[in-house]
């Protein structure tokens, strides 16, 4: 079975870190794309980070840009994402993807809780 479980999330403080966890089995992870996703309150899903099957390629999105990280650990096959000065508008449920031609699939969602 193809699995993505998040962790890490949390209550933090304006300016304050959080790094969050996916967990992949039952998928060629070290083939795949990896992608975190948030959606807030009232808002549409939105594509936070992505990284490549390799580690070396990123991007993202233009509000998390300078301290949000994405990487990964292919012999653990977990993706990672860095939060770092985090502002009470990151506040969401951030979703792990995963695509892996032809097929894709997403984590549970993990809450992310920015405020003082």
């Amino acid at each position: 079975q193809v699995q993505l479980v998040e962790s890490g999330g949390g209550l933090v403080q304006p300016g304050g870190s959080l790094r969050l966890s996916c967990a992949a089995s039952g998928f060629a992870f070290s083939s795949s794309i990896m992608r975190w996703y948030r959606q807030a309150p009232g808002k549409e899903r939105e594509l936070v980070a992505v990284v490549g099957s390799a580690g070396t390629s990123t991007n993202y999105a233009d509000s998390v840009k300078g301290r949000f990280t994405i990487s990964r650990d292919n012999a653990k096959k977990t993706v990672y994402l860095q939060m770092n000065s985090l502002k009470p508008e990151d506040t969401a449920v951030y979703y792990c993807n995963a695509y892996w031609p032809p097929l894709t699939t997403w984590g549970q969602g993990i809450q992310v809780t920015v405020s003082s």
